[in-house]
C-alpha cells in the first residue's frame, strides 16, 4: 500500500521532533555544569518565547493573539505560573541533583500521574487499565530509583527524585488546565510562555541568579529554548495535522526516552543501568494499556 506525500512528510515532521526531544536530557545536564538553574532557564524560556513570537508573526496571528479577552489574559497568566515557571525550575533542579537517567524516566512518568489526578479533578474513573497502568508506573520507578536493588529500596537522591516526580505532576497539572483553554495550541504557548518568562526573569533576580549565563551556559539555554521548547512543538503539531492516522504519528513519542538514554550513553558518559531500561519499559508498557500516548506532547 503507497503512502501519500502528505503521510510521509507527518512521519518526517514527528520523526525529526522525537529526535530533537530525545537530546533534551542531555542539553540539561551540559547546560547546568555551565550556569545555575535559574539562568539556564532565563535563556530558554526567553529564546522560546522569541521562536512562537516569530511563528505568530510569519503566519499573521500575532496581533490576533495579543487581543485576549480578561479571561484569556488572566488564564495565561495563571498557565505561565504551571509552565514555564514551575515545570522547568522542578525539572531543571532534578536533573541538576541526579543522573539524567533517572532524572528522564521520573519525569516520563506524567502520563500515569494525569490519570489520577483526571479521577480526582476531573471525576474519570481510573479503570482497571488505570490501575494496571498505575501498578506499572510505581514499578517501573522503583526500579529507577533504587537501580533495581528492590531489598533495600534506599534513595540515592530522595529530594532530586521527589522534584522529577513532581515534574511529572505540575505537567500533569498543566495538561489538565490546557484543556480550559479553547485558543490553538501556538496561541496558548506563546501566552503562557510570555507570562511564565517575567515570572522567572523577577523570581531569578529576587534569589540573586545571574540573568546572563557564560557562553556555553548561554548556547546551552538557547538550544533547550529552541529544541526542547520551541520549534520541536511546531514540527509536532503540523506532523499531527497532516496525518489521517493521528495514533500512529502520536506513537512515535515513545521512542524519545529510548533515544535519550543512548545520547546520555554516548554523550554524557553515564553507564546506563539495566534497571532503568527495565523501569522505563514498565513506564511506557502502562501508558500504551492507559492508551495515553496522544497525549505525550499536549498543547
Amino acid at each position: 500500500m503507497r503512502t501519500s506525500p502528505a503521510s510521509r512528510n507527518a512521519a518526517l515532521y514527528a520523526l525529526t521532533a522525537v529526535l530533537f526531544w530525545s537530546t533534551a536530557a542531555t542539553a540539561f545536564k551540559l547546560a547546568l555544569r555551565n550556569a545555575p538553574v535559574l539562568t539556564v532557564l532565563v535563556t530558554a524560556s526567553l529564546t522560546s518565547l522569541a521562536v512562537f513570537t516569530a511563528a505568530l508573526a510569519l503566519r499573521g496571528r500575532l496581533v490576533s493573539s495579543v487581543r485576549m479577552s480578561r479571561r484569556e489574559w488572566a488564564w495565561s497568566a495563571l498557565m505561565g505560573l504551571l509552565n514555564p515557571f514551575l515545570y522547568y525550575i522542578v525539572l531543571f533542579t532534578a536533573y541538576d541533583r541526579l543522573p539524567a537517567q533517572q532524572a528522564l524516566v521520573l519525569n516520563y512518568t506524567w502520563p500515569v500521574v494525569l490519570s489520577v489526578f483526571a479521577a480526582i479533578l476531573l471525576r474519570r474513573p481510573l479503570g482497571v487499565r488505570g490501575m494496571v497502568s498505575l501498578a506499572a508506573g510505581f514499578a517501573g520507578v522503583v526500579l529507577v530509583v533504587t537501580g533495581g536493588r528492590l531489598s533495600g529500596l534506599r534513595f540515592s537522591d530522595p529530594v532530586g527524585v521527589s522534584l522529577a516526580v513532581g515534574s511529572a505532576a505540575v505537567w500533569a497539572l498543566y495538561w489538565i488546565g490546557g484543556l480550559g483553554d479553547s485558543r490553538g495550541g501556538l496561541e496558548k504557548l506563546w501566552s503562557y510562555f510570555l507570562f511564565g518568562s517575567a515570572y522567572i526573569i523577577v523570581f531569578a533576580h529576587l534569589a540573586g541568579a545571574p540573568l546572563f549565563a557564560s557562553v556555553p551556559g548561554m548556547l546551552g539555554g538557547m538550544y533547550i529554548g529552541v529544541f526542547e521548547m520551541g520549534v520541536t512543538f511546531l514540527l509536532w503539531t503540523t506532523a499531527l495535522a497532516l496525518t489521517v492516522h493521528t495514533a500512529r504519528i502520536a506513537n512515535l513519542v515513545f521512542l524519545s526516552p529510548f533515544l535519550s538514554l543512548v545520547w546520555i550513553y554516548l554523550v554524557l558518559g553515564e553507564s546506563v543501568n539495566p534497571a532503568t531500561i527495565a523501569g522505563l519499559v514498565l513506564i511506557v508498557c502502562g501508558i500504551v494499556v492507559q492508551g495515553r500516548g496522544k497525549a505525550m506532547k499536549p498543547e
